[in-house]
């Protein structure tokens, strides 16, 4: 799998989430087998560029190459400009943002809002290629709703403005998060170009995502949601696709230095106050992997310190290893 001059490890990709794809949990996925990742979105609003949310989000110190930075915005000329910005700060790659369903992004005409503009959509991505010396990428959905699936126009226009590759989430902007993913639309986006696609949504387990490569034909997949709580996933399905078996669940030790090697990775990067918040929903996903307490759960998003969170999810993690051993 290539993007360019870039050839990857695999066709395993960790989706950009607002929120939750930050350098921390980029440099996980990549580490526990995810061959490929992007930054949350960054605005192209350049009076926005320097606060301490998009500086966070942008940030890939350390990461591996390539970096790829998700850009989005409605205005040819301001992504254009944000695709600069973003390459002389070290970006490999430019994605651009035509897949988000949130109303804050679709009010302002950006994000799946833009699948409705077709003239747009070629005004942008024309001018972003033409901007910036790396390779551009765009991400979208299957159309604005049921009724106006025109992914694969949208994916003829990319092909043709010099969009080096295409990742489909398979619902449409009205669809959100709910219903099933449309693997059946992407088999006919994939079709339709020759640039490489990659299968979005509802990917949730290694047979699964040989299922939807099969169905869609699709080049690489990417996975958003179902990592979250369990970063190990690429890893067990590079391992099925590669040799058709189902790789065990780590062990217990393994996903404890996991969980408190994250949590220390993000007290460095946000500090240690905003860290212990931003800490909680990861801490909630894996709980959730581990079949957690509610009560624990509740305790654990209490603190407000990070020395305390830290203990308190070593001893419970620490507990759960005893139980498991005392089953054993």
């Amino acid at each position: 799998m290539r993007i360019g001059p870039y050839k990857l490890t695999n066709n395993l990709f960790l989706a950009p989430m607002a929120g939750v794809s930050d350098l921390p949990f980029r440099k996980l996925c990549r580490e526990l087998g995810a061959g490929y990742s992007v930054t949350e979105m960054v605005s192209s609003d350049s009076r926005l560029w320097h606060t301490s949310k998009s500086s966070l989000r942008r940030q890939h110190d350390n990461e591996p190459s390539p970096r790829a930075v998700q850009i989005v915005g409605a205005d040819p000329e301001k992504l254009s400009e944000a695709a600069k910005f973003n390459v002389d700060q070290g970006a490999d790659i430019i994605d651009i943002n035509m897949g988000c369903p949130a109303k804050k992004v679709c009010k302002v005409q950006a994000g799946s809002a833009l699948l409705a503009d077709e003239d747009l959509v070629k005004r942008i991505l024309t001018s972003v290629v033409n901007s910036v010396d790396v390779p551009v990428t765009l991400k979208i959905r299957t159309g604005t709703d049921e009724n106006n699936r025109n992914g694969a126009q949208i994916a003829r226009i990319a092909e043709d403005s010099g969009i080096q590759m295409l990742t489909v989430h398979g619902r449409t902007r009205a669809c959100r998060f709910n219903g099933q993913a449309e693997y059946e639309t992407i088999c006919k986006i994939k079709k339709a170009v020759n640039i490489p696609v990659v299968a979005n949504g509802d990917i949730n387990s290694a047979e699964k995502a040989k299922k939807v490569l099969a169905i869609t034909n699709a080049d690489a997949i990417m996975i958003g949601r179902a990592a979250q709580g369990q970063p190990w996933l690429f890893r067990q399905i590079d391992h099925y696709l590669k040799f058709n078996e189902r790789l065990e669940q780590p062990p217990i030790a393994d996903v404890r230095d996991v969980i408190l090697n994250h949590i220390n990775e993000l007290y460095s990067l946000y500090g240690r106050q905003q860290g212990v918040r931003i800490a909680r929903k990861h801490i909630s996903w894996y709980l959730d992997y581990l079949h957690g307490s509610l009560q624990f759960k509740k305790i654990v998003f209490s603190i407000t310190d990070a020395d305390t969170q830290l203990d308190m999810m070593r001893s419970y993690l620490q507990d759960i290893e005893l139980k498991m051993e005392n089953v054993a």
